[in-house]
């Protein structure tokens, strides 16, 4: 990764510009679809990637460069970058890089990177000759539908939080500094993979996990509302689709990604609970308001981690988000091939085999009692893009051999860590009171334990 000086990459220039290959840009080039997007595109194209993020592991025959979109300076240097090592022409620039995050608060990152950074790189990309730009939106600019209806590139735009609106204020800024860029805006729906890599996915298989109160409630009727997933290797086949077919493509075209079918959130709720504890799942319905006094409760109460759930969200657990992705077909002949109900299966075995290291992988804070079962090498450790992908295929293996990832049954599964009784908050664990000493009938003294011996009953508890 390189911030200011690219002297160093002399030598690797003039290889570059001798290569016939056309050449990619991408930026958010580490992110979880960036990485696999340009190692899977380096095998035809000479891919640069721009990143704030330098990954360790850089995708094989990638140049991965270290660029600020909301720096005018950072920017012309990691463009002139390419001019020296690729030349004027750019067949095309995948624009991945946004901010977002979950807390629903209005954040100047919204317009400084995601809006105004876009605004700065197609300004700045006149002076090449770029046949395509591609845009990642979000299918959550559209207002929610009827159940049954299905929404499309043409139905009405309601975004309804900072992250969507940035998406919606952006493709405005994408129309009109384009020039005569050819753009393709992609809405994709909630991406997730075998490891989940979904935040909402992964947020709501931890109250499972956990046997967090949340997760017998709902804010409304259970079976309202349908989220919208798609698998990241579907989103990236439809980026290469949309590059290969660049020259076919309208001047400006819009398209919705993701997956015809949407599971409600009590289809999800049922899914995991026999998954997870190989149960049935009731699922119960409270009112709102009940609800958002409860997230409200938990924002303020010291629970040692911060709770998902947020008040703005209540309001928003019933919409519906069914797509029609007919004219992704049509133009690009692109269909996913994974659903997120055949997927599921596969996420758990990675939990149940290392939930610490699916929780990292998710960026989820572990509960204390998970916490205190790990070292403290093992919770600092950062899972690589390149280790995530690994560990990926090695799961997909693992579920594919048979009888090697049988759910253990209930009765071999032991919940005590996860009693709620137990437990003050998600956090933090009571410990069982000790029972009663029975009364000793011999007079003689009983001989006093060695402390090997009690210090190995305490590891044989703190392992239970």
């Amino acid at each position: 990764m390189v911030q200011a000086d690219f002297r160093a990459r002399s030598g690797k220039a003039e290889l570059s510009m001798n290569n016939q290959k056309d050449t990619i840009l991408i930026t958010g080039s580490s992110g979880r679809i960036g990485y696999p997007l340009a190692k899977r595109l380096a095998e035809s194209f000479n891919v640069v990637g721009f990143d704030r993020r330098a990954p360790s592991h850089p995708p094989p025959s990638a140049e991965c460069l270290y660029v600020d979109l909301t720096s005018d300076e950072s920017l012309r240097r990691g463009l002139e970058a390419i001019r020296e090592m690729h030349g004027n022409r750019i067949v095309s620039v995948i624009h991945l890089a946004a901010y977002y995050d979950f807390s629903g608060a209005s954040s100047p990152l919204y317009d400084e990177v995601t809006v105004r950074g876009t605004e700065r790189l197609l300004r700045m990309l006149q002076d090449f000759e770029v046949e395509q730009f591609i845009f990642s939106s979000t299918d959550l600019v559209h207002a929610p539908s009827a159940p049954g209806k299905r929404i499309n590139e043409d139905s009405p735009l309601q975004p309804k939080w900072p992250y969507p609106e940035s998406k919606v204020k952006t493709e405005k800024v994408i129309h009109a500094e384009r020039g005569k860029i050819p753009t393709v805006i992609l809405r994709i729906a909630g991406v997730y993979n075998d490891l989940c890599n979904s935040i909402p996915l992964a947020q709501q298989i931890q109250r499972f996990y956990e046997h967090d109160i949340t997760a017998y409630l709902f804010p409304g009727e259970v079976t309202a509302g349908r989220q919208v997933f798609v698998h990241n290797e579907d989103v990236l086949d439809s980026i290469v689709l949309a590059v290969t077919r660049r020259k076919k493509l309208p001047a400006e075209v819009t398209l919705l990604i993701g997956e015809a079918e949407s599971p409600s959130y009590d289809e999800l709720q049922r899914i995991f609970g026999h998954l997870i504890h190989n149960a049935e799942w009731k699922t119960h319905s409270i009112p709102k308001l009940f609800a958002k006094v409860g997230a409200w409760a938990q924002e303020k109460l010291p629970l040692g981690r911060p709770p998902f759930i947020k008040p703005w969200m209540i309001d928003l657990a019933t919409d519906n988000f069914e797509l029609d992705i007919t004219r992704a077909h049509t133009i690009l002949g692109w269909e996913p091939e994974r659903s997120v109900r055949d997927t599921l299966p596969k996420m758990i075995p990675s939990l149940k085999a290392d939930p610490l290291a699916w929780y990292r992988e998710n960026e989820i804070k572990p509960p204390l009692w998970l916490r205190e079962l790990a070292s403290p090498v093992d919770q600092a450790k950062e899972i690589e893009p390149h280790e995530l992908m690994r560990l990926g295929k090695e799961v997909q293996r693992m579920i594919t051999m048979p009888n090697t990832m049988a759910m253990p049954k209930p009765k071999e599964m032991n919940m005590e860590k996860h009693d709620m009784s137990k437990m003050k908050d998600s956090n933090t664990m009571v410990m069982p009171k000790s029972k009663t000493k029975p009364k000793v009938k011999s007079k003689a003294k009983p001989k006093a334990k060695s402390k090997s011996k009690v210090k190995s009953k305490l590891v044989r508890h703190a392992k239970a």
